[in-house]
């Protein structure tokens, strides 16, 4: 396959990808998902994302029929992202799709709800020694002692089994003597070759016999570099005396070096031209020398350390099979993937315990909630239940209330006061049903979500003209009528042309929802100039219930089902004359209370002359 057959990926990324990583490599980043590979090559991070969303997940990002629905998936893809442990964590969730496949999402689902079932069963000091260990990993950059040491640490919190089984997989024993090894280890050693004959840095501190003959190669690498100045050290103002220069030499070298003076002397020429060639061929030879003595023990030493590493043979069967090199692999190497697959699981595990989402049930069809949160409102939120289609939360079919909303409807026309969290329903619809199709738990006591192939999000758009109606239409017309499971989410379709005909347009939606079987909610103050509604729709409304002691408006966010909502002007009307400070503006605000004529408002504007200072 060439890059160029990726989505997003034209003949410049290519070019670059390749330079950097080579075609292979880049592939396997691909594939992989590899958000930090691609960031490393040069991409930007956001277009790395935005390809390997495509390259892994192109079924998936179908479901995101509109800009309103990209934003929502973006947004709480950045919330997850948010307690991810490390940056690959992080980058793992930012490329997280819908999946098309059901077993995909129940064991994402599965997986997820055990991680985060034991990361809240684990004491507060547990969680604090593994978020240490996933620091010291990030901070070291994902090296394989930092991987080594967070799989030991995992393994003694206890998260060494269900989703955490490859850790519980490793022998405790074995990690800490790969840990111990890896101590001695510059930089990160090739997991395949670590049984084979792969470079490996010995570092310094891991043999004292290295370190030594390491110094004296430094030692004398130096003075070789620096041969004339040795000369004039060593020949005392005297030339004539070669054999005098000749020891003085040796013994000066030796000094230097620390190497015993008859290892000097065996180095030296037997036929040097002058004092000047003898001087620098010794130095040279010794180098020389002590670069093959370098070489020799760090061979031995980084043997050792592949054995105290050592090998662990994979499972292949009780006949013993497989072959070549598949049959082993390093403990080092699994204790990576154990580590790096364990930060995703965790990350996501951290997200749904601080938004205490809880597992979808997941069915065919129809979306139902109770007691669902917005999850971008921060602070305490009054928790709402609804639903579209068919469900079977607590209660009997046909019998709706708070704790079960009415079931069997395709469609329903969300109605209700100013400010009083219409949309805010809608985007906690849109949240619920994307994270679901993720395999993430939701923000919500109970649900249940259906498989949609497309999700509809239309947010209110507070413009008047014709481009803004055609756009609008454009975009939520075609997913609609496209074969296979629609869920339509829109808001205030009347602010983007009059009243009148948005009545009809809106009457047209609804009636084109329930013959294309598919689910919506349609928000809209419109509801009593629709024509007569399918049977198959029903009308909700959202109340106000008047204005706190500080003049907020006091809303019921909890719709209420088969009824008409209100706007209540008379509460907005009321706190505009009980804010206005300027007189002629609280004149106005007063004439428009009066226009309304209701009684909450005299009541509202009576409390607020007496209590307001008045000058």
């Amino acid at each position: 396959m060439r890059l160029e057959d990726y989505w997003g990926i034209g003949p410049k990324t290519s070019e670059r990808l390749v330079s950097a990583l080579g075609t292979s490599r880049a592939i396997e980043a691909i594939e992989a998902a590899d958000v930090r590979a691609l960031v490393d090559a040069g991409l930007h991070r956001g277009r790395a994302t935005r390809i390997l969303r495509r390259a892994n997940g192109e079924a998936g990002m179908d479901v995101l029929a509109t800009g309103d629905t990209r934003s929502v998936y973006d947004d709480l893809l950045s919330l997850a992202a948010g307690h991810a442990l490390t940056a690959h964590a992080a980058d793992r969730i930012r490329v997280l799709t819908p999946l098309a496949d059901r077993e995909a999402v129940e064991a994402r689902l599965d997986g997820v709800v055990a991680a985060r079932d034991a990361w809240e069963g684990l004491v507060e000091a547990d969680r604090e020694r593994v978020t240490e260990a996933f620091d010291a990993y990030g901070d070291a950059e994902g090296s394989d002692l930092a991987a080594v040491e967070t799989a030991i640490a995992l393994r003694e919190a206890g998260l060494d089994d269900g989703p955490f089984e490859a850790v519980g997989a490793l022998e405790a024993d074995a990690l800490r003597d790969a840990a111990g090894a890896l101590a001695d280890v510059r930089g990160s050693i090739d997991p395949t070759s670590v049984d084979g004959d792969g470079d490996i840095e010995v570092a310094r501190g891991a043999d004292d016999e290295l370190d030594r003959l390491r110094d004296r190669l430094d030692t004398a690498e130096e003075l070789a570099n620096s041969a004339f100045d040795v000369l004039d050290a060593v020949r005392d103002g005297s030339l004539r005396d070669f054999e005098a220069l000749e020891a003085a030499t040796i013994d000066h070298v030796a000094s230097e070096t620390g190497v015993d003076p008859a290892t000097v002397r065996s180095v030296a020429p037997d036929d040097a031209l002058d004092a000047a060639d003898f001087v620098s061929a010794t130095l040279r030879d010794l180098a020389a020398e002590l670069e093959a003595e370098v070489a020799e023990r760090e061979a031995a030493v980084a043997a050792d350390i592949r054995e105290r590493i050592g090998g662990a043979r994979a499972d292949s069967g009780e006949d013993g099979g497989g072959d070549g090199d598949d049959e082993r692999e390093s403990h080092v190497a699994r204790a990576v993937t154990a580590v790096s697959d364990a930060a995703f699981l965790l990350s996501l595990a951290r997200f749904a315990a601080a938004y205490d989402l809880a597992r979808p049930t997941l069915v065919y069809d129809g979306i139902a909630v109770r007691n669902a949160r917005n999850p971008f409102i921060a602070g305490e939120v009054q928790p709402v239940s609804y639903a579209v289609g068919t469900h079977s939360l607590a209660g009997d079919a046909g019998v709706a209330s708070v704790d079960a909303p009415p079931t069997g409807d395709r469609v329903s026309v969300l109605t209700g006061a100013n400010s009083g969290g219409k949309t805010t329903l809608l985007e906690t619809v849109c949240a619920v049903a994307l994270l679901a199709s993720m395999g993430l738990p939701v923000p919500a006591e109970e649900a249940q979500v259906g498989s949609f192939d497309r999700i509809v999000f239309h947010r209110r758009h507070a413009s008047f003209n014709a481009g803004v109606l055609e756009s609008t239409l454009k975009s939520v017309v075609p997913p609609l009528v496209e074969e296979g499971r629609t869920l339509m989410l829109v808001d205030e379709f009347e602010a983007i042309t009059e009243p009148g005909r948005a009545a009809d347009l809106l009457n047209g939606l609804v009636t084109l929802t329930v013959e294309r079987g598919a689910l919506g909610v349609y928000v809209t103050h419109l509801a009593e100039d629709l024509s007569p509604l399918p049977e198959a729709a029903r009308i909700d409304g959202i109340f106000a219930e008047g204005l706190t002691n500080d003049l907020e408006l006091r809303v019921d966010y909890q719709p209420r089902f088969g009824t008409i909502g209100k706007s209540t002007p008379e509460f907005i009307v009321s706190r505009l004359v009980a804010n206005a400070s300027d007189r002629g503006v609280r004149a106005g605000f007063e004439h428009l209370a009066g226009a309304v004529g209701e009684e909450a408002v005299q009541r509202t504007l009576s409390d607020a002359e007496w209590a307001g200072d008045d000058d």
